[in-house]
């Protein structure tokens, strides 16, 4: 299991981690919404905006995003978990939706074989996101 800080972006995605890469030192990888099969699925978001940065520094790891859904207002720090086992994925997902509010049911996508968002019961925002086996 890995854990790491996701933070959400109204457009600056990009310049923000390529400006935390020249700064720590760590390369930094970016998907935009447009190269989503299918191209952009989220109502009111840019093609150009990124739907994933990975930036790795030293061991660490930050991840980022400019959405979901456009410009508007977004909590601007999710805890992610990455896991390889879609059981403890579902385990862990219903655990901590246990009282709280789902944003994104867990389910299949075409990057991961489980992936979800809620917000527990105490407020705290969270992505589980189960790998596909290399």
């Amino acid at each position: 299991m890995q854990i790491n800080p996701y933070v959400i972006f109204n457009g600056q995605c990009r310049e923000a981690f390529s400006t935390y890469a020249q700064c720590l030192g760590g390369d930094v990888t970016f998907s935009t919404y447009g190269e989503m099969p299918g191209g952009v699925q989220q109502p009111g978001q840019s093609p150009d905006h990124i739907m994933h940065a990975r930036l790795e520094a030293h061991g660490a790891v930050l991840l980022g995003s400019d959405g979901p859904g456009g410009d508007g207002p977004k909590d601007a720090v999710w805890v992610s978990v990455t896991l390889h086992d879609t059981g403890e994925a579902e385990r862990i997902f219903a655990a901590l939706a246990e009282g709280g509010h789902v944003v994104m049911p867990l389910a299949e996508t075409f990057w991961a074989p489980r992936f979800g968002m809620l917000k527990d019961r105490f407020g705290l925002s969270w992505m589980i996101n189960c790998e596909r086996a290399a």
